[in-house]
């Protein structure tokens, strides 16, 4: 067999084990289609009641009330949670008649509870019963959304204060009945009718709309094959088109775990080919889109969340992400490009990459589409309303090229893509009104926040490892959402304070360390589903994702510690941090590899002590960089001397 066919073999194979991982998220593609077409509608009705509450759409002179959409929007996508996301593994390719009968009942519920939508906002009508159903369905979308791990915490949390009194120390809380739990957590701007619907219904459902629309219109292949055209024929070029690749596709997605399975199933078993083990490719590929939820201009969920509750616009966060996210993908970057190095391996031959031009000339309105967004949302301010602009503007310029025109199927695929997006979010995200429920009416915010600085000891670095372990912790049950929300309110304030430090680093300080459970043994989801698209032993790919993604465990110390590099207060120590920082990532790479770009390999004992003095040149402070700066220009010559003098002669 030829090395293309074999290739091509191992392309297909991992296409068909992403198809597979796909479904047990959704088992739309089983389904009858009747079946889908009820999902289908439901989610159109969905999105459209979107467009005509954010916009103000009146009906005979009517708008909505805000708790009238919520409800109807909690409905209509939890009866789509119970037809697209499957109970049990074998119900993966049908849909079972109590899925439809849970579907229907929600709706009901929701529908009869937006009836009642003034006499809610007015009287404070409330129905404890049909809340209790909610409740209920709320947490077995948690199950299905999040898996057991995610129900768990949701569970223990919302159910909190039921025994806030009983517990000691630091988790004592004013107690509440069950009665009161459900009515705050169902009916109450505490609950279900607060922040977290907000979240899904009015801030983030514009973006989800806009990357559907994209991804159906073929925007994953434009980018993957840009990145081709730029970096495949460069020594180690597959791995370099994934980082790309997976930076602008999880932008997009928003996902760490669709990003991994729509792109990996292309750029994983190409670095295979080239060199790369699959162990090192799964780790590459799970890095990479680990950091598309940080890279700007959509970001992930948690963004959004960020810029409610710090009450900022999301374009300061989105440009706040900037430095820290390219800073990432460079330490990313420099360790690829040393492994190629370090094993003599080349890039793509010429012959089977494409061209910038050839590129652009077909996927220019992708890249236009973009630019708009960011026009949108940092030039005019639109801020929630800029992706429904954008989405447009990608649908009108689809007819640009026959291949991406929106016929009625590219448009049934489209709204059945966003339909998706939207149900999987809010699968997950509002099933944590109870949590933030039970977190406001029992208090513990405060007294958790007094309890941490004396548990630190009111050392502010103490203080920030309890903060860094509770992150990690809630992260290992795909709970970073969780995990900000809850924190930014306990621990966010407790640093702050303590350290009398700028609040927006603070809060993305908390955001990059709930991501790190995603490639950090010992649950490391997103390494393991890298890992099995690659066909490779999963601890020894999260192994390997830790040390490829090293730049994510300490670049967040350094703007909490200087705001410079989240481009807040006195920017200019940026001057000389920026450049030390990149410098001491690129010393650190070389030593996680062994390999120093125009230098050569490093050898064993040498490259701890490189990894320190590129930390310590990195370090965001004079001093420390003075120290950094000195220790590695030693380490740079002694790293020359050797290999000079190991050289073989020509």
């Amino acid at each position: 067999m030829s090395t293309d066919n074999a290739s091509t073999e191992k392309q297909i194979d991992s296409v068909q084990i992403a198809k597979k991982l796909e479904v047990q998220v959704t088992r739309l593609v089983n389904l009858p289609m009747w079946q889908t077409i009820i999902f289908f509608i439901l989610s159109l009705i969905g999105t459209l009641l979107g467009i005509s509450y954010i916009f103000g759409f009146s009906f005979r002179g009517q708008v909505m009330l805000q708790v009238q959409y919520y409800w109807l929007f909690i409905g209509l996508f939890s009866a789509c949670v119970f037809i697209a996301m499957p109970a049990r593994q074998k119900d993966r390719v049908k849909l079972p008649w109590y899925d439809l009968l849970i579907a229907a009942v929600v709706l009901g519920i929701c529908i009869f509870f937006a009836l009642k939508a003034h006499d809610m906002q007015m009287a404070g009508w409330k129905n404890i019963p049909m809340a209790i159903v909610i409740w209920l369905a709320m947490m077995e979308a948690a199950r299905r959304g999040g898996g057991l791990s995610y129900l768990i915490v949701v569970l223990v949390l919302g159910l909190y204060p039921l025994v806030a009194d009983k517990l000691p120390g630091i988790l004592y809380g004013i107690p509440y009945n069950f009665t009161s739990v459900m009515d705050t957590g169902v009916f109450r701007d505490e609950g279900m009718m607060g922040i977290t619907t907000k979240i899904v219904a009015e801030i983030i459902l514009g973006f989800l709309v806009f990357a559907g629309v994209l991804l159906a219109s073929g925007a994953g292949d434009f980018f993957i094959s840009l990145a081709n055209a730029l970096l495949g024929g460069v020594r180690g070029g597959p791995a370099k088109v994934s980082v790309i690749a997976s930076a602008f596709f999880g932008s997009l997605s928003g996902s760490v775990f669709s990003n991994i399975v729509g792109t990996g199933a292309i750029t994983i078993p190409t670095m295979k080919r080239v060199g790369y083990p699959p162990h090192y490719a799964g780790a590459i590929e799970a890095c990479s889109s680990t950091g598309g939820t940080i890279m700007p201009p959509v970001m992930g969920a948690i963004a959004f969340v960020m810029a409610v509750t710090i009450s900022v616009d999301y374009s300061v966060i989105m440009i706040a992400a900037v430095t820290p996210s390219v800073l990432y993908y460079f330490g990313l970057l420099m360790q690829v490009d040393a492994y190629a190095a370090k094993v003599g391996m080349k890039g793509l031959p010429k012959e089977e990459l494409p061209t910038v031009r050839s590129v652009l000339a077909k996927g220019w309105p992708f890249l236009t589409v973009m630019i708009f967004l960011v026009w949108g949302l940092l030039y005019m301010r639109w801020e929630y309303k800029a992706p429904w602009y954008a989405a447009l503007l990608m649908v009108i310029l689809s007819f640009w090229n026959r291949e991406t025109w929106m016929t009625p199927k590219r448009l049934y695929a489209t709204f059945r893509q966003i339909g998706e997006l939207i149900t999987q979010t809010a699968a997950v995200i509002l099933p944590i009104a109870f949590v933030v429920s039970a977190l406001t009416i029992t208090g513990i915010t405060g007294s958790l926040t007094s309890s941490l600085v004396k548990l630190g000891g009111g050392n502010i670095w103490m203080v920030l490892l309890l903060g860094i372990i509770a992150c990690y912790v809630m992260g290992m049950a795909g709970l970073s959402i969780v995990a900000y929300i809850f924190l930014s309110v306990t621990l966010a304030p407790a640093i702050i304070k303590l350290g009398n430090l700028n609040m927006l680093a603070v809060h993305l300080f908390i955001v990059y360390y709930a991501m790190l459970a995603g490639i950090t043994p010992p649950v490391a989801a997103g390494a393991f589903l890298g890992g099995t698209i690659a066909g490779a032993p999963p601890m020894k790919t999260a192994l390997t994702a830790m040390r490829l993604g090293i730049v994510i465990y300490f670049v967040p110390l350094f703007f909490v510690f200087q705001p410079a590099m989240v481009l807040q207060g006195n920017l200019l120590p940026l001057l000389y941090i920026l450049p030390t920082c990149i410098l001491g990532i690129a010393l650190i790479a070389a030593g996680c590899e062994g390999y120093l770009i125009w230098v050569g390999k490093v050898q064993n004992w040498a490259r701890i002590p490189l990894i320190i003095a590129g930390f310590l040149l990195s370090f965001p402070t004079m001093r420390m960089t003075i120290i950094g700066l000195a220790a590695s220009a030693v380490m740079f010559i002694v790293v020359w001397l050797n290999n000079r003098k190991t050289a073989v002669p020509a």
